[in-house]
């Protein structure tokens, strides 16, 4: 049977967001961010993001359009509303993998150059970085977050959602009734149960794991879900996974360090 994927970003039909989610206590995810474009004459939200560092954001590089201009929200909670905290800065430079396979969803992930550096607060945190080559067990609980849609067809979400996705181990993902050889090692599968999972407007946002001593790390990137809808049994979010590409982000953007600051920031957020 023939295996359609769609990538979980907005376009003019559709978006994704988090399915089955619910609102995240205002600002415990600072390291989210809203990709927005103004290919309609005015911004609007396409994709997520994760900051990295005080100038670099993570996301995906089918969100990515050469026609466009581009801009990230940082300090966000809802999309709808002046915040303060927050602040929208243009892109100073995009960069996309040069082995994304747009067909195959293969190696998709970009970064964004923030024309100059964000100071950090308690809306605006960089997330920690796994080290190369980590990979999530089985059944690990991992949450995506994300302003995509609430449902397959639904109304984009105002107001950051999170929902708790356990990771497929690729052993299982990989399986012809699951993803197939669309499943590969430099990608992560979470969700998969028919009921949470992320939609259109997710797309490049974080997939977000908790370590022993209770700082987080952002694990994937969201690429793709099954085209018969965002929540189909078997069929998981699948991410870029993060720990496969940390070269390629320490080539693009300098050698990427998870600072001390960081962690303590935190440590300090109440559990999710």
């Amino acid at each position: 049977k023939k295996k359609i994927i769609f990538n979980l970003y907005i376009s003019d039909t559709f978006v994704i967001r988090v399915v089955s989610g619910e609102d995240v206590r205002p600002h415990s995810w600072p390291w989210q961010i809203s990709v927005q474009s103004d290919s309609s004459g005015r911004w609007r939200h396409v994709c997520g993001g994760t900051l990295i560092s005080s100038t670099w954001v993570l996301t995906a590089a089918h969100c990515i359009n050469d026609r466009y201009n581009y801009r990230v929200e940082l300090g966000k909670h809802s999309l709808k509303t002046s915040e303060e905290g927050s602040i929208a800065l243009r892109a100073d430079q995009i960069i996309t993998h040069d082995k994304y396979n747009t067909l195959l969803s293969r190696n998709d992930i970009a970064m964004i150059k923030l024309p100059s550096p964000v100071s950090f607060s308690d809306t605006i945190a960089p997330a920690c970085l796994p080290d190369r080559g980590v990979v999530l067990p089985h059944g690990a609980s991992c949450f995506v977050t994300g302003w995509g849609r609430l449902s397959t067809s639904g109304p984009l979400a105002d107001i950051l959602q999170q929902a708790l996705l356990p990771v497929v181990g690729h052993e299982t993902c990989s399986q012809p009734d699951w993803w197939s050889v669309l499943a590969t090692d430099d990608m992560v599968c979470a969700g998969g149960d028919g009921i949470t999972a992320g939609c259109n407007g997710d797309s490049g946002g974080p997939l977000n794991c908790q370590n022993p001593d209770g700082s987080w790390e952002v694990h994937g990137v969201v690429s793709f879900g099954s085209g018969q809808g965002c929540n189909v049994f078997q069929k998981p979010t699948v991410f870029t996974k993060v720990s496969s590409y940390i070269s390629w982000i320490n080539t693009v953007s300098g050698t990427f360090i998870c600072d001390y600051t960081a962690r303590i920031h935190q440590q300090r957020r109440t559990k999710a």
